[in-house]
């Protein structure tokens, strides 16, 4: 008798972890700092690993810094951005950088939530693919007419 894999039987190994793949979690950025070893943080009291913040420039126009370390060394064409919206990449990307602290100056941004809420469907997507190779090795197997 063939163990058949479904989306069901993912999830439900899924849930046994405190993970959904079609529910959201409250409590993702704590999971995931948890896993991927990093602090999120807009309190500025020590050295950050990775720091996005806002500055003005002379004439009065506010831009967006990502950058590297505390932004001393900041690169004109690489770190510097007009609008917030572009800030969720490079967020999202210094999460699984093995930076151990991330300053933001706004926790509340849009572009914060975002990164946060990709970063988490990334998670989902890794761990679900973990428990279908558990399945499959304990003998599983997804049926041969699957519909899509």
């Amino acid at each position: 008798m063939n163990k058949i894999l479904t989306d069901e039987l993912i999830e439900q190994r899924l849930k046994d972890h405190g993970i959904s793949m079609y529910d959201g979690d409250d409590n993702a950025l704590d999971k995931l700092q948890e896993k991927y070893e990093f602090e999120l943080t807009d309190s500025y009291n020590r050295t950050p690993d990775y720091s996005i913040y806002t500055e003005t420039t002379a004439d009065g126009y506010e831009v967006y810094i990502a950058t590297s370390g505390d932004g001393r060394n900041i690169c004109i064409n690489e770190n510097v951005y007009y609008y917030d919206s572009d800030l969720s990449d490079p967020l999202y990307d210094a999460m699984f950088d093995y930076n151990e602290l991330i300053y933001v100056d706004d926790l509340d941004a849009y572009y914060v939530q975002d990164a946060i809420d990709r970063a988490w469907q990334a998670y989902v997507d890794e761990m679900a693919q973990e428990v279908e190779d558990e399945l499959i090795e304990e003998g599983y197997e997804w049926p041969n007419n699957e519909e899509e």
